[in-house]
């Protein structure tokens, strides 16, 4: 029980940490300079020579890191454990759907497991969100310095990035074989 909650509270300093980089991002200066001494001739590059594929390459090297923090940084036996007995009382809730009584209890039996679930993929949030999070600032700050371009189909950064990334994560949690 103890190992838990020590879990949790690193999860809540890395968290509390990231929101303090995002919102002082401006007066940090510091950090600010340090991500752009790393990504002006790195990341800065790839987009200045083509904007399309440089954040094409860019969203699939971080979807990629995310999926295999995802993959290795929780426990993946007991996830995918989780996953089938969640998915044994849904069905069994389709089934008893005209029963108030058995489907409340069955909806007790499926919050804990959602619960742990929850809890269980936390963890590789601690390992992404401080470096995602100083990539997302960079990036805004990049596109506003080149005018804030549309990327493809009128989408702005976000929006592509976004877009791309859930259909990257899908086919890297189907490859990966990530619960």
């Amino acid at each position: 029980m103890r190992r838990k909650e020590a879990s949790f509270k690193t999860i809540f300093w890395v968290m509390a940490l990231s929101m303090f980089i995002a919102l002082f991002w401006n007066q940090l200066g510091f950090i600010k300079y340090a991500v752009n001494i790393i990504l002006n001739p790195t990341a800065g590059v790839l987009l200045n020579w083509n904007l399309i594929i440089g954040m094409t390459i860019l969203t699939i090297i971080l979807t990629l890191f995310s999926s295999l923090a995802q993959k290795y940084g929780t426990n993946q036996e007991e996830l995918q454990r989780i996953k089938k007995e969640q998915k044994e009382i849904q069905k069994k809730m389709k089934e008893i759907k005209n029963n108030p009584e058995e489907l409340m209890q069955l909806q007790k039996e499926i919050f804990p497991l959602t619960s742990k679930s929850f809890k269980l993929s936390m963890g590789a949030i601690a390992y992404t969100s401080i470096p995602i999070l100083l990539l997302f600032r960079w990036f805004n700050d990049f596109f506003i310095s080149i005018g804030n371009p549309k990327i493809l189909f009128g989408l702005n950064w976000f929006w592509f990035y976004f877009i791309l990334t859930m259909i990257l994560s899908t086919i890297f949690r189907k490859v990966l074989k990530i619960a």
